[in-house]
């Protein structure tokens, strides 16, 4: 086997590949045996058939194509170490010549990690930006602890602006039943406008146990065309009425639902919690903002191949969040009107911009000798192990060869943002 660089514009490079014709001939060999008996020739039992007579009735590059997919991985791995490329994406193959002389002659193509010109990455001006704790966020913090232990009360009088109602519901549309339009045991919460327009406003008013007609009318743009702009009545009983009772906010709130024995001490506690919460986040804008100013000042074309495989992670990621909240990708898409291209689009640029930054990480940590040590990544499995409530030891027997790699690797990133941070000149 031979290999040669033909050619190499911006990230793809053509190497051109020859394999002697004894061992091409010698892959036909194989592929001839293990689809044989896919052939029927007249005068043979199914899979009897000698190759040439195969290749007389199919013609001679019958066997070629399967002979070459099994042979290309084969040939295509010592190309790559003889050229000294770093192939990132899918190559793509053009047979160009197939003789007793030449051999297989093949033309590949494929996207090649590229070379990165870094500009200054050390003394980068950035800004940290923490934003100020005000009592406006302290108060909105205690409003969601007092809700939190709020609890829900029957009352026997009619539905107000803010009860919670427990109904059940048929909904209607031209005289039908419609799927989706019914629910028994439903809670509701009037003036939440979590159904239609109109809807919560014709609850107002009525009794308990009393069944109420409800009419609306589907908005234009609503998610379910069949549906959309059509009037609606629905037929509506209220089962209970409550509304939420709120804990007096004082010391003795405090003390009941926490480790403070006064509200000042949990309002001090709230403020130091809620300034580490912000300083964490101007820090991490500041570590991404530094990432991103190095990496638009870096000389290199964006690899298409990492592009659409980090474009592939996101949307692993976001079927994951949707998975976990109950929901499904498919649900998504009718809701927004989108496709799964239409998304992918969308956060094609914050994937260019995730690529630009770890191929700038990985060549300022190879030009700085930055590794992560057995030592690190002990520490964080430590760390990891402590998370999960386990023994170090038994966390790390229970993580493979790649889960280990894989924390090298993001402890080799963080170190990296670190010595950037170290080395930047901080407003």
């Amino acid at each position: 086997m031979k290999a040669e660089l033909l050619k190499k514009e911006g990230n793809v490079v053509t190497l051109k590949i020859t394999v002697d014709y004894d061992k091409f001939n010698g892959a036909v060999e194989k592929a001839y045996k293990k689809t044989r008996g896919r052939y029927s020739i007249p005068g043979f039992r199914k899979g009897k058939a000698p190759r040439k007579i195969i290749e007389m009735n199919y013609g001679e590059g019958i066997f070629y194509g399967d002979a070459i997919d099994a042979l290309f991985p084969e040939v295509f791995v010592p190309a790559v170490e003889e050229t000294g490329i770093l192939p990132i994406g899918a190559p793509s193959i053009d047979v160009d010549e197939i003789s007793k002389e030449n051999g297989l002659v093949m033309s590949v193509e494929v996207e090649v990690r590229p070379e990165v010109k870094l500009g200054d990455y050390k003394g980068v001006e950035v800004t940290k930006d923490v934003p100020e704790v005000t009592d406006t966020m302290i108060t909105e913090e205690l409003d969601r602890m007092v809700e939190k232990n709020s609890r829900l009360v029957d009352v026997e009088r009619n539905v107000e602006d803010g009860d919670i109602v427990n109904i059940d519901f048929k909904g209607f549309v031209d005289g039908e039943e419609f799927e989706g339009g019914n629910a028994e045991g439903y809670e509701l919460t009037i003036g939440s406008h979590t159904f239609i327009d109109n809807f919560e406003e014709q609850l107002v008013g009525k009794a308990l146990n009393e069944e109420v007609e409800v009419n609306v009318t589907f908005p234009e743009g609503y998610s379910r065309e069949d549906l959309a702009s059509k009037p609606a009545k629905f037929e509506v009983k209220i089962n209970a009425i409550k509304v939420r009772e709120m804990p007096e906010l004082n010391d003795e709130f405090a003390a009941d639902t926490t480790e403070f024995e006064t509200l000042d001490e949990l309002k001090a506690d709230i403020r130091a919690n809620l300034e580490e919460q912000a300083n964490n986040m101007a820090e991490n804008q500041l570590r991404e903002e530094l990432v991103n100013k190095i990496a638009d000042a870096a000389d290199f074309i964006t690899p298409n191949a990492m592009v659409e495989d980090q474009l592939d992670r996101m949307m692993q990621d976001l079927n994951y969040q949707l998975m976990s909240q109950g929901l499904q990708m498919e649900m998504l898409l009718e809701i927004t009107g989108k496709d799964l291209n239409g998304l992918k689009e969308e956060r094609r640029e914050d994937a260019e911009k995730l690529v630009r930054g770890t191929l700038v990480l990985d060549e300022i940590a190879k030009l700085e000798n930055i590794e992560a040590s057995e030592e690190d990544v002990d520490a964080e499995i430590a760390k990891m192990a402590e998370m999960y409530k386990m023994e170090a030891e038994e966390m790390k027997k229970a993580l493979r060869p790649e889960d280990l790699e894989d924390i090298a690797g993001q402890l080799k990133v963080r170190k990296t943002i670190d010595f950037l941070v170290e080395n930047a000149t901080i407003a």
